[in-house]
């Protein structure tokens, strides 16, 4: 792509890494649709996932719906019961801070759920 959704994607990256520099990025699901594949980020379990899509990027947290989020970060899938995204469309600003409260606190589910 080598536009905004990718600078946002690397940009997710490198907030991921500032709060768990553990954690692990693989690729997944590729497809002709989409033969770059999903970065998948996991410490003990998965973390979140960096979508791309033609009007947005979508990272989701498989058990978002469980973490706190007192800054309001996630945006959709306010209703799930397991779980929760941050839609990024093209100029939006990421609430570094409150992203990176969020990998922390995910990772720390995971862990406590591995031990």
């Amino acid at each position: 792509m080598g536009d905004w959704r990718t600078r946002t994607i690397d940009r997710v990256r490198t907030l991921i890494e500032e709060a768990d520099p553990e954690a692990v990025e693989d690729v997944k699901w590729r497809k002709p649709s989409n033969p770059a594949g999903v970065p998948v980020w996991s410490h003990d379990g998965i973390i979140c996932t960096g979508e791309t899509y033609k009007s947005h990027v979508r990272v989701t947290f498989a058990n978002g719906a469980s973490l706190d989020d007192p800054n309001g970060v996630f945006n959709s899938g306010l209703e799930g019961n397991k779980m929760r995204a941050i839609v990024v469309n093209e100029g939006d600003e990421i609430d570094e801070q409150g992203f990176k409260d969020l990998v922390r606190a995910a990772v720390a589910q995971n862990t406590s759920r591995s031990a």
